[in-house]
């Protein structure tokens, strides 16, 4: 019943609203109430102000730290939980072999067409994380036949992401929040992720300074408090195969291969602004011709100029080619040349 008021509060059809949350049974709820703390600390909304005039001043201050802080990603429609992702079977009838997010988030007008977020409690070591990863890996590289009758990928077919350049086309990003409720230590847990995962993850160096990820999975870490604390702005998130921390924006994007479009982009613009300036100081020396005032042409330019010692000199220089072919026949000769 919750995903039915849901859908029809938001005008969107159930399917696209996932499935219940999972495992509340065996958990005590950990895991459901962990996603929807994570969808809450990425969305960030704001409280309304004018509904808080009434309430005690820490709860003002409170709001209105919230809503001076950064602005989240999206709204609350760009946010489906539990969405299986089939390797095989269909969306409705997932088979074997899939992942399924716990978060899929939707805010292309926020620079986030598409990401896939996983939460991890630290109860799973990192090779059964890394199992889930391949499963990830597995519903990326399907291809299926759209209506179109053309062949993409799957996740094509039910979400909108530009496309991207030839030879960097990287899958959806996946994000991967550890909450440490359970036993394990995340920061070892990430490491040993990291080396497992790196034939799905690692890009491939160019002459730059930059790496391109076509066809590779980007992977991105963060923890609940600190995604709960600085929210998407924050540079709180690592990508595997980076050494800093970023922005999520930052770390789902290639901001270094962006950089070295950007010089790239300056440098031919410099090109064409030095050429455009020879361009005009060269008019600017263009002869005119003294019998009628039009420029000469290149031809005629070229012709005027010396040529060596022993080459002949024009004998009209200050003349274009038709004043000087009349000054060679006939009687304006004597008044062109006055």
């Amino acid at each position: 019943m919750g995903l039915k008021a849901a859908a029809r509060e938001l005008g969107r059809p159930v399917g696209e609203m996932g499935d219940p949350a999972r495992g509340a049974g065996r958990t005590g709820a950990s895991h459901p109430m962990t996603v929807n703390e994570a969808v809450l600390a990425v969305l960030r909304p704001k409280p309304d102000l004018a509904q808080l005039t009434g309430e005690p001043a820490d709860v003002r201050a409170a709001a209105q730290a919230a809503f001076d802080a950064p602005a989240g990603l999206g709204t609350i429609a760009s946010y489906a939980t539990e969405v299986p992702l089939p390797a095989t079977g269909t969306w409705s009838n997932p088979g074997k072999g899939g992942a399924q997010a716990d978060i899929v988030i939707t805010a292309p007008e926020d620079g986030v067409p598409l990401l896939f977020v996983k939460i991890d409690n630290c109860f799973e070591s990192a090779q059964v994380l890394a199992a889930k990863i391949d499963k990830y890996m597995r519903f990326c590289q399907r291809k299926v036949k759209d209506v179109d009758g053309k062949e993409r990928p799957m996740w094509r077919t039910r979400w909108w992401v530009p496309d991207g350049r030839h030879g960097d086309q990287p899958h959806p990003p996946l994000l991967l929040v550890f909450n440490r409720i359970g036993p394990r230590n995340p920061n070892t847990v990430i490491a040993q992720l990291a080396e497992l995962t790196e034939r799905h993850w690692k890009g491939t160096a160019y002459d730059g300074g930059f790496h391109m990820y076509d066809g590779k999975l980007p992977i991105v870490v963060t923890g609940m408090k600190q995604l709960q604390e600085h929210g998407p702005a924050g540079a709180v998130f690592r990508r595997f195969g980076r050494p800093h921390n970023q922005t999520l924006l930052e770390a789902i994007g290639n901001p270094r291969r962006e950089a070295h479009d950007a010089r790239q982009r300056e440098h031919q613009e410099e090109l064409r602004r030095i050429a455009a300036q020879h361009r005009a100081e060269r008019e600017a020396r263009r002869p005119v011709c003294a019998g009628c005032g039009t420029r000469f042409t290149d031809a005629r330019w070229k012709a005027i100029e010396p040529a060596g010692w022993g080459a002949p000199r024009d004998t009209h220089p200050h003349l274009c080619d038709d004043c000087k072919q009349q000054a060679w026949s006939g009687p304006c000769a004597v008044e062109v040349l006055q």
